[in-house]
């Protein structure tokens, strides 16, 4: 009995470990660093290349699936707030590993607005550092960067609560743009 339990304890640990390995932080993208550039298509079958943006912000947030309940909220939230978002004069992108056809199903059944990138190997997930990869499952981090105009990351986001996220964002962006807030946000606390 004894070499059973100390057997199923060493699996355990043995897993556990597996599982911690897996989860490490990857690649930090530090903030004014290049963002890595891209070129992935969108749930309609359109090209996007990190070039497209250039000249404004751009919000690219990683999730890790479509359609699921965090990943929903998130999205929808940046729906909501697209109009401010356009205001602050950035577009929104959403990547993950799932396909264009998921992307597609996603984005039509709550209606938005904006791309929603497919990275089906996690190349690039893997250069932002968002990429947690199980062996034969793959899944993006739920982390998001600002890009400047000039394609410099010009902050992260690498503890995301999706029911917070989008006003995070959105006051960052005024923050990074010296236009007022709507709450006391402080950028020590995004990342």
């Amino acid at each position: 009995m004894f070499k059973m339990i100390m057997g199923g304890l060493a699996i355990l640990l043995l897993a556990a470990s597996g599982v911690f390995w897996m989860l490490r932080p990857g690649t930090q993208r530090a903030e004014g660093s290049k963002a890595p550039d891209f070129a992935l298509q969108d749930q309609n079958g359109q090209m996007h290349r990190l070039d497209d943006y250039a000249g404004r912000w751009l919000v690219l947030y990683f999730y890790p699936r479509d359609d699921t309940p965090g990943c929903t909220r998130e999205a929808c939230l940046f729906r909501d707030d697209i109009g401010t978002l356009g205001k602050l004069d950035a577009a929104v992108v959403g990547v993950s590993v799932d396909s264009t056809r998921s992307h597609a199903d996603f984005s039509r059944k709550y209606g938005l607005p904006f791309p929603l990138l497919s990275d089906p190997d996690g190349r690039v997930a893997r250069a932002y550092g968002s990429l947690l990869n199980f062996g034969i499952l793959r899944f993006a981090r739920r982390h998001t960067f600002i890009i400047d105009p000039d394609g410099r990351i010009a902050a992260r986001f690498d503890h995301v609560e999706p029911a917070r996220h989008a006003e995070e964002v959105r006051d960052t962006l005024r923050s990074l743009q010296g236009v007022g807030t709507s709450s006391a946000f402080s950028m020590a606390d995004h990342g």
